[in-house]
């Protein structure tokens, strides 16, 4: 009764808060199509995260630390003349990738650790990973609550927003340091690997199911939410990777959808189809 009370909860409150936080942060990156760029930033805070480890330090500050660095790179990388920014953003994700398994080839860390940080651990989910998740989340809710307007104009008109005089750099560099933050945050839970399935798929869902952002973003925290809760529930039953399992169970909604979402699924183009058919077949006779 103990473990149930003890670490149970525990991951179940880090699986609502981290799939929730996970969710409506993904919104951003969905519509600024920035997922390339999430994808590099968790690869590319893998060394952090070890450094931190090896070092004795809390791999919070290690992440976080490497993320800064990585977004102001980031940044400059991609408005530096003649320089594309996925060319930039690919080599900042191989050496961030290879400078961590460097520093885990050279260093102290066990397998399992390393482990801990390619697929998640979240049943090992301890006070201090709940408090750096609720207060990472309060601050990034409250962030884009606050620049909601400006990071919505800038996803669907970045050059219009320049032109309005707006520091569309800052907005830039902002966001990318929301993501770093939720990534880093995620890492615990999903590990490094397994962090885009999470931030990506219950955004891209929810943008399946309605076109109004404020319901895509409604939804997506309660699909990240039932996407971390279900896959930690399964692998508790079947005594599965949690990470692995929640990384699927979010890639399986998404999948779900693509096929039944009644605007923009196969299933609800097949059935706009067959109307029009119809309606041609009478016309003709």
């Amino acid at each position: 009764m103990t473990w149930f009370d003890t670490y149970t909860h525990r991951a179940y409150a880090e699986a609502v808060m981290v799939g929730l936080l996970a969710g409506i942060v993904g919104v951003q990156v969905v519509l600024r199509r920035l997922a390339f760029y999430a994808m590099a930033m968790t690869h590319a805070t893998f060394p952090g995260v070890v450094l931190a480890s090896i070092l004795g330090l809390d791999i919070y500050l290690g992440g976080a630390v490497v993320g800064v660095l990585l977004s102001l790179a980031i940044v400059g990388l991609t408005r530096r003349p003649g320089r594309t920014a996925s060319g930039a953003t690919g080599v900042i994700l191989a050496a961030g990738f290879a400078l961590g398994a460097t520093l885990v080839a050279a260093g102290p860390a066990s397998d399992r650790k390393l482990s801990a940080f390619l697929v998640g651990s979240i049943v090992t989910t301890d006070s201090h990973d709940l408090v750096v998740t609720a207060g990472v989340g309060l601050v990034v809710l409250i962030v884009l609550g606050l620049c909601a307007k400006e990071l919505t104009f800038a996803a669907f008109d970045h050059e219009g927003m320049r032109a309005a005089g707006h520091p569309v750099t800052a907005l830039d560099l902002l966001l990318l340091l929301i993501v770093q933050a939720v990534i880093v945050v995620l890492t615990p839970a999903v590990g490094i690997m397994l962090t885009l399935a999470l931030l990506v798929a219950p955004a891209a869902t929810a943008r399946l199911w309605t076109d109004s952002l404020r319901r895509t973003t409604a939804l997506a925290g309660v699909l990240g939410i039932g996407s971390a809760v279900i896959g930690l529930e399964i692998s508790r039953h079947y005594d599965v990777a949690a990470g692995a399992t929640i990384a699927l169970v979010a890639a399986t909604g998404f999948v779900l959808s693509l096929l039944v979402s009644p605007r923009h699924g196969a299933l609800g183009r097949l059935l706009e189809r067959r109307p029009a058919a119809g309606t041609s077949t009478a016309t003709t006779a």
